[in-house]
């Protein structure tokens, strides 16, 4: 089975991915994790001012910062791997990554932002199962 991993750096998604790791029966020795970081695009204006040079040593630092914990963890656990990063919105780079890599399952943690959808899940999580065409495994 292949699983896109959907990894936003948060507490959520240090959850999900102890719960994947700990489950062989989703990622075991014969299963392809796909770990993918999205990063939200920085206003035009900003990518004027500073250069696009700059932009994108941005986006690979701060990529990295999420997914260098995700592999030494990953490392650690017999499932094999890649990771990726993208900009753009995270629940439509999701989505896309799922469709490009041709997964079987979408994992990602889940949390909320404002009063009302903490009491139920966050807006990129609700996006992706409500839009996916795969099983979506959400973790909180």
């Amino acid at each position: 089975m292949k699983i896109l991993f959907a990894a936003d750096g948060s507490k959520f998604t240090k959850k999900a991915l102890a719960f994947l790791a700990t489950h062989e029966n989703l990622a075991g020795p014969g299963d392809e994790v796909v770990v993918l970081h999205v990063q939200p695009p920085v206003p035009p204006r900003v990518k004027t001012m500073v250069g696009a040079s700059t932009v994108n040593d941005y986006y690979k630092d701060e990529s990295a910062k999420v997914l260098d914990p995700i592999t030494r963890f990953l490392k650690r656990h017999p499932a094999p791997y890649r990771t990726r990063w993208v900009v753009g919105a995270p629940s439509d780079e999701i989505l896309k990554a799922a469709r490009r890599e041709k997964a079987h399952m979408i994992v990602m943690g889940t949390h909320g932002h404002g009063l009302i959808s903490r009491a139920l899940m966050g807006s990129v999580a609700q996006k992706v199962v409500a839009d996916a065409d795969i099983p979506v495994l959400l973790v909180k």
